[in-house]
């Protein structure tokens, strides 16, 4: 079953101090911690532990299609 992640746990989950970097797309949580450019929780001034929703689809030139790629670590749930 998949996890559930408020937004405040998934804030905790931003690549920094040896935490994990997940993002949220969509109501789903993405595992970038070993993405190459996630280096530190950071991408293209992305961070991570956010739902990223919107700057995926209306400003990432990848846009949702680099995500089949994540691992899924979750759902985040209001």
């Amino acid at each position: 079953m998949d996890k559930e992640f408020t937004l405040e746990e998934l804030k905790q989950a931003d690549g920094q101090d040896g935490h994990p970097a997940y993002i949220a797309v969509d109501g789903v949580v993405y595992d970038v911690s070993n993405s190459g450019g996630w280096a530190g929780g950071q991408h293209h001034g992305f961070h991570a532990g956010n739902d990223l929703t919107k700057e995926i689809k209306e400003i990432s030139p990848h846009g949702t299609q680099v995500l089949s790629r994540l691992e899924v670590v979750g759902k985040l749930v209001k």
